[in-house]
């Protein structure tokens, strides 16, 4: 432990020094100064405090769901979030379903007591990871009732190794702990945690939540017209590279392509080399006339979800990097989808390959095989379309799996 503390002190330590030349990390140290003072302003002594932490952006839209679900159902209770990444806390920041919004204090013991006597939480949510020694330690002595949700366990986690005894011990902070899949609920069964519930992953209630509530985007609609459409999400350079063939051997087709970042070398690449014609989304309206372009750019954040509900196929970016993006958004409107090489460490990715309703491509030419009986038999679009909304649909319940037993006496 007194190894664990040093390096948490020398990692914050780095981050301060960086600073200055890097914007995140600035973000990181200066979205925590002051920070205590900032919660015991905010926080009253006698709120009733849900506190639920996650990484980042991605771990937010899983735990949304069930503060969503909270919310509506425990109105007298306050909701805490705390994010741990700049790249998460940033851009919700002003998420209106929590009340206090923070970045997490670094873990070091008097950080963690500071935190908790201010935020004094009633129940605590770790969504899928961000096993924090310190607090989940402190969380236990104190007694208070503590999940994991959407959890994923792999055999060559720290927590399976002859080494691993300490983050072992911090699992027992853990009241229960919902996971994704039975290989996880094996593994910690195999290491004497028997407080596992297969749940099942909550972005499925929350694809479903968006697939019902997206609202129509003229522009898109008016880009779409009578023709058939493909949207790209999330993509990448290497993405865009395979993706470029594709658009042009298919001038029948429309491409919406929504870049990850926006980089504007990369648009204007797009912008530049599509044979059909291009425009940036930001620069049109619904009158914009679109006779002459096959390509729209999605120059704009927040819409995506909604997009996919005009599209007939989809391709997920990421796949060529780190790993791919989120397909769930996809396939919840039934869209049959493609994607990068790099998935396996993404069960549902894994799920829908085996179920035929995603394909993983590796060049042009694969994506052009791919593409070419989905955009020419129509029975056979329908049957993917139909396997992929399915998979979507009944993988939904685990908010409200959670609910029912994290709030039983309530």
């Amino acid at each position: 432990m007194f190894l664990y503390n040093i390096c948490i002190a020398l990692y914050a330590r780095l981050v301060a020094l960086v600073a200055p030349w890097n914007v995140k990390a600035k973000q990181f140290t200066e979205g925590r100064k002051n920070i205590f003072e900032r919660m015991a302003q905010a926080i009253a002594k006698d709120d009733r405090v849900v506190w639920m932490h996650v990484a980042s952006l991605g771990e937010f839209e899983q735990g949304r769901p069930i503060l969503e679900e909270i919310r509506q159902a425990h109105p007298e209770k306050k909701i805490l979030l705390t994010f741990f990444s700049p790249s998460g806390y940033e851009i919700r920041k002003n998420y209106a379903g929590a009340d206090y919004i923070f970045y997490l204090p670094v873990d070091t013991p008097s950080n963690v007591k500071r935190f908790l006597d201010i935020a004094h939480p009633e129940l605590a949510i770790f969504v899928k990871y961000e096993f924090w020694i310190n607090y989940l330690t402190e969380l236990k002595r104190r007694g208070v009732r503590s999940y994991l949700v959407s959890a994923i366990f792999r055999r060559d986690s720290v927590f399976f190794r002859s080494y691993g005894s300490m983050w072992r011990e911090a699992l027992d902070a853990f009241d229960q702990m919902f996971v994704q899949s039975e290989e996880s609920r094996e593994l910690l069964n195999g290491i004497g945690f028997d407080n596992v519930i297969v749940a099942g992953d909550t972005r499925f209630d929350r694809v479903a939540a968006i697939a019902k509530a997206a609202k129509p985007v003229e522009i898109v609609s008016a880009f779409k017209g009578e023709n058939r459409l493909f949207v790209a999400g999330s993509t990448w350079g290497p993405d865009e590279d395979i993706l470029s063939p594709l658009i042009n051997d298919n001038p029948e087709v429309r491409f919406v392509i929504a870049p990850h970042e926006m980089d504007e070398a990369r648009i204007n690449k797009i912008l530049t080399t599509v044979r059909g014609g291009a425009k940036r989304y930001t620069q049109c309206d619904a009158q914009t006339d679109f006779s002459a372009t096959q390509v729209l750019v999605l120059d704009t954040i927040g819409i995506l979800s909604s997009v996919y509900g005009y599209a007939s196929w989809s391709y997920i970016g990421g796949g060529f990097g780190v790993g791919i993006h989120n397909t769930l958004e996809a396939a919840t409107f039934g869209l049959p989808i493609a994607f990068g090489p790099k998935y396996e460490k993404f069960k549902e990715a894994r799920d829908m390959v085996a179920l035929g309703a995603a394909t993983k491509v590796e060049s042009a030419e694969e994506l052009a095989v791919w593409f070419a009986p989905l955009r020419d038999d129509a029975e056979y679009l329908a049957k993917v379309s139909a396997t992929a909304k399915d998979y979507t649909a009944k993988n939904q319940g685990a908010t409200a799996l959670f609910m029912k037993i994290a709030f039983a006496e309530e």
